[in-house]
């Protein structure tokens, strides 16, 4: 089985809108109910789990009857942090998912979620036990040596920007969020599954990434989902 772990906890104050970003409106539905729609139709993933913010399960409820979400099977409470959530998630799946599951996390706030990415997250993770969405990063990196000034630079061809979805077979993901959580290892300050797998030793695989898969956190990002749902809805979403 195939499990979508949709991360949908925080509450998105730097979008500064009263109700969290997840739920904002585009264009009469939810962002949240944009991504859940991809896993929805992607006829890989059997079943949708959704970490959410408190207060808002029977409206996700409500929204997933609405909009045809059938394979959204669980709703928990998100935690303080990310890590919480994503953990929260993962202890919820406890008997429920096999050792050999794929778990596929993902952003409930990343609504541009391309079919031949999740596809290509999926099958590496089937081969190599997780797969991380990334992409080349096109940019000049250099290491500051103080406030004004550098003589150091990271050469791009060995840099990758990893983002979700990102996927692990559920042995392994479940070992080893409560291996972190043991040993404090990887859950604090921005740490993600990524980060915290590479603190505790894994090997992390790369699988596609699109540039199109932006994360909405200010009202500019919002302006660009809008535009590409404007510009491009007849190429890529069906």
């Amino acid at each position: 089985m195939i499990t979508a772990l949709i991360i949908a906890g925080g509450s998105g104050a730097r979008m500064r809108q009263d109700i969290p970003k997840q739920f904002i409106n585009v264009y009469d539905k939810p962002v949240l109910i944009y991504t859940l729609e991809s896993f929805q139709k992607h006829p890989m993933i059997d079943a949708i789990e959704v970490v959410c913010i408190d207060g808002w399960h029977d409206i996700l409820w409500a929204y997933a009857k609405q909009f045809n979400i059938d394979k959204l099977k669980w709703v928990v409470s998100g935690g303080i942090t990310g890590q919480e959530s994503i953990r929260n998630g993962v202890y919820n799946l406890e008997g429920k998912a096999d050792s050999e599951d794929i778990i596929v996390i993902h952003d409930g706030i990343r609504p541009l979620v391309d079919e031949t990415v999740l596809t290509d997250v999926i099958r590496k993770a089937q081969i190599y036990g997780n797969a991380v969405t990334s992409l080349p990063y096109n940019e000049q990196i250099f290491v500051a040596d103080n406030e004004v000034s550098t003589v150091r630079y990271i050469p791009r061809e060995t840099l990758r920007r990893v983002s979700t979805p990102q996927a692990y077979r559920f042995d392994l993901l479940d070992l080893k969020y409560h291996e972190a959580y043991e040993k404090e290892i990887g859950i604090y300050g921005s740490s993600y599954t990524n980060t915290m797998m590479v603190e505790l030793g894994v090997r992390l695989y790369f699988a596609a990434g699109s540039d199109k898969n932006i994360k909405l956190t200010t009202k500019d990002d919002l302006e660009i989902f809008k535009a590409y749902l404007k510009s491009d809805k007849g190429n890529w979403l069906k």
